[in-house]
């Protein structure tokens, strides 16, 4: 027989009000979860994909991300799942409808609002919702495109004779020396490079990183520590937690903190006072431009840091990946540098010390095949850029089919997929660095309507539509003037080529060290 006690537990325990909660709140949990599943149960995906979070959790913590989503997209098709309400795509035209200047679809504040560096505070890059965003990108449109910056291409240049300067004076080796070879971190030197140059363009002084040799302001080390910290806490669900009153004060950073964001903030913050108090008219650089066109207060220093942030790694990551696919690829390097000592002798580009212009680079159809090549081969950035169907879903076409997507389900982007792996764009070898694939003979009509389509998907790198990214032009600006100046006075060298770079993969975005180089200077 069953005790009176015994009795009395088990009918307490269904009645109690916290079991109740509890139970429901499973039940809650359980059903939303059925429900996710049974909508998208379309798509296939890796196991667990469907009911939770775990397999993503992994991935995002593993730092590859990046190829996580590739290989998903490789097993599972074009639209794979990823999540309980998570899409991925590598297909071209479908990224394009979604980023379409006019698309129903929205950010998503899951993704975005992990990249904000404070709470409840956006960028043109955070922000979610697309009135506001399409205001604020007016407002800043003029000074990314160079209108309204006349010294943005001298500045660059600028900066670029003092990185050859400093490779020549401090690490290079003559090239008849019989002396002990110095070793050098180009990855360090182009980040250096990038910061100056956005620090310079963007708020009317270069850091010195270049002169110093130095991460002056400690940007490196506090960008990296920053995104592997927010890499970490969107990886676990935490970051609703910076959202909350109290905790988020404590938890998030603050301009008091003497590393990471925090104290890359309080630095920005005073350099963008001080700009601030200069006429707009003494100096037209990109800051005056967003300070004429309404760009104030706590908008002002946002954009400002989010310029400095991105701007500087993503370019700094597109030159290292160029330049390890060169040194990595000899035939290539070799048919690039000669194609540039041609431009010099024939007076296509000037002689050194001048540095090429942006005009003259670009009439160098080699090295335009090398640097979309290595981009398309290895995607600088690799943000998920998680989209939102509109209310009601969308009916797409994928694959020649017909396909129904829910509303309210996210959806994002596969860089590799789509363009290391898209054998359909870039045919069966696309895995393969060959630069020679976008140098189809003008009478080739077929292989120059195969080209179009090829730009097309290739210039996804820098996004599209209402998104596309704002600093592109400038962006490559530096990178062509970078690959020919350094080419045409050194020869590099991989010093560990079994092991050339650390690579680590953070909200989207490559934190690359330890890329040593040996250099010599060209007769």
């Amino acid at each position: 027989m069953v005790s009176d006690s015994k009795v009395y537990l088990l009918r307490y325990i269904p009645q109690h009000p916290l079991y109740l909660a509890l139970f429901a709140l499973t039940a809650y949990f359980v059903i939303n979860r059925i429900r996710q599943y049974w909508r998208l149960r379309q798509f296939k995906g890796p196991f667990s994909t469907g009911i939770s979070w775990i397999w993503h959790s992994k991935a995002v913590l593993s730092r590859n991300a990046h190829i996580y989503y590739g290989d998903v997209n490789e097993k599972y098709g074009t639209i794979a799942r990823i999540g309980p309400n998570h899409l991925l795509t590598s297909s071209p035209e479908l990224w394009s409808h979604i980023n379409a200047v006019r698309s129903p679809y929205t950010r998503s504040a899951w993704y975005y609002h992990s990249a904000r560096f404070e709470p409840g505070k956006d960028n043109v890059f955070t922000e979610c919702d697309n009135d506001k965003h399409d205001a604020r990108r007016k407002k800043m449109a003029s000074a990314y495109s160079g209108k309204e910056n006349p010294t943005l291409e001298p500045s660059i240049d600028a900066r670029v004779k003092e990185l050859i300067h400093l490779i020549k004076s401090k690490y290079a080796t003559p090239a008849a020396s019989t002396g002990v070879s110095k070793s050098m971190d180009l990855a360090l030197k182009f980040q250096f490079f990038t910061l100056d140059v956005i620090s310079d363009i963007g708020l009317g002084s270069p850091f010195g990183d270049l002169k110093a040799d130095a991460d002056v302001n400690s940007y490196i080390k506090s960008s990296e520590e920053g995104l592997a910290i927010g890499n970490t806490s969107w990886a676990l669900g935490l970051l609703w937690l910076r959202d909350l009153p109290i905790i988020g004060k404590a938890i998030g950073p603050s301009e008091k903190d003497e590393a990471g964001f925090g104290m890359m903030m309080a630095q920005a913050r005073k350099l963008i006072e001080s700009r601030k108090k200069k006429s707009t008219t003494e100096r037209s650089d990109m800051i005056a431009s967003f300070i004429r066109h309404g760009v104030s207060g706590d908008d002002l220093f946002h954009e400002v840091f989010e310029q400095i942030l991105a701007g500087s790694d993503t370019t700094a990551g597109s030159l290292r990946i160029i330049m390890l696919f060169l040194m990595s690829h000899p035939r290539v390097y070799a048919k690039l540098q000669a194609e540039i000592d041609h431009a010099v002798r024939s007076g296509i580009a000037p002689a050194s010390p001048d540095i090429v212009s942006d005009a003259q680079a670009r009439h160098l159809p080699y090295m335009a095949a090398v640097i979309r090549e290595a981009m398309r081969v290895h995607p600088p950035v690799v943000n998920l850029f998680s989209r939102v169907v509109p209310e009601g879903g969308d009916t797409v076409t994928v694959d020649g089919e017909e396909v129904f997507i829910p509303g309210g389900t996210l959806i994002g982007y596969s860089a590799f997929a789509m363009h290391r792996n898209n054998k359909r764009v870039y045919g069966e070898d696309a895995h393969i660095f060959r630069p020679e694939r976008w140098m189809i003979p003008e009478e080739d009509k077929a292989g120059q309507e195969r080209l179009k389509e090829m730009i097309k998907t290739n210039d996804l790198i820098f996004g599209y539509g209402r998104w596309v990214c704002l600093g592109k032009v400038v962006a490559l600006i530096e990178i062509h003037k970078v690959v020919f100046e350094l080419l045409r006075a050194f020869d590099f060298s991989l010093v560990n080529p079994h092991k050339p770079w650390n690579i680590v993969n953070s909200l989207g975005l490559f934190a690359i060290t330890d890329m040593m180089v040996e250099v010599t200077v060209r007769e």
